[in-house]
């Protein structure tokens, strides 16, 4: 199974980076009401590092975790200065921190076959048991109720060097979303072409928030970050130690 293959994860990275840079403000804005600068954050899911390199420049060392090595030869070169390391987020361990993030839905998916309601719910305890007193757990999530007509739904998008196409179709009796992505990348005078399956489990933000306070956090449930608005059926989740 291919995890934000190399091709995918440029694409990712050059046309769909602006979602990483719209959330930081708000997560440092949060961080910064607590601990003071030069605290460790842990990003589950960091991608191509984008967020890293944002905590950064705001003075807090970062440990990326992602499954993705593509993903992490570009976060490298993003956050030179962060380090990071290639594992699902299920099965890494969690070093004592002041904060730990997840943006960007990477727990909605089901890259580790273990990724279940039982599974997150462990996870949440280990970020629990990790956390410094009043730290902070921030993340997001997809809800049910991504593809509205019952159909298949396609899109298309494109860049300079690149161009998507995507398909999405969701399961209301197990809330499985399924995306099959074609990715054509510019590579000299010719595309090349890679094809991607991404299954992801669809979670309710307040069955998570009931989840997490029964893991011991004090929780509050959003729809954006600051003045960052997501789209409809999607979850931002602030939880607290």
């Amino acid at each position: 199974m291919k995890y934000y293959d190399e091709d995918l994860a440029y694409v990712h990275h050059t046309g769909f980076g602006g979602f990483a840079r719209g959330v930081a403000p708000a997560i440092i804005e949060w961080l910064k009401k607590s601990f003071s600068e030069n605290k460790l954050v842990v990003d589950l899911g960091c991608g191509s590092g984008i967020l890293a390199r944002e905590l950064l420049q705001a003075n807090y060392p970062v440990l990326g975790i992602d499954i993705s090595p593509a993903m992490l030869d570009i976060a490298h070169k993003e956050a030179p200065d962060a380090r990071f390391v290639c594992e699902s987020v299920f099965k890494t361990d969690i070093p004592n921190c002041y904060a730990v993030l997840a943006a960007g839905e990477c727990l909605n998916y089901l890259f580790d076959e273990d990724n279940n309601p039982k599974a997150l719910a462990e996870l949440f305890k280990r970020v629990y048991a990790a956390l410094e007193k009043g730290g902070w757990f921030i993340f997001d999530v997809i809800e049910p109720g991504q593809v509205t007509s019952g159909a298949p739904e396609r899109t298309f998008m494109e860049g300079e060097d690149w161009l998507v196409m995507a398909e999405k179709s969701e399961d209301p009796e197990t809330s499985i979303l399924t995306r099959r992505i074609i990715t054509l990348r510019q590579v000299g005078e010719s595309y090349r072409r890679s094809d991607e399956t991404h299954v992801v489990q669809l979670y309710d933000g307040h069955q998570l928030r009931s989840m997490l306070q029964k893991a011991g956090f004090e929780v509050e449930l959003s729809r954006r970050y600051g003045n960052y608005q997501l789209r409809n059926n999607q979850a931002v989740i602030v939880a607290r130690k």
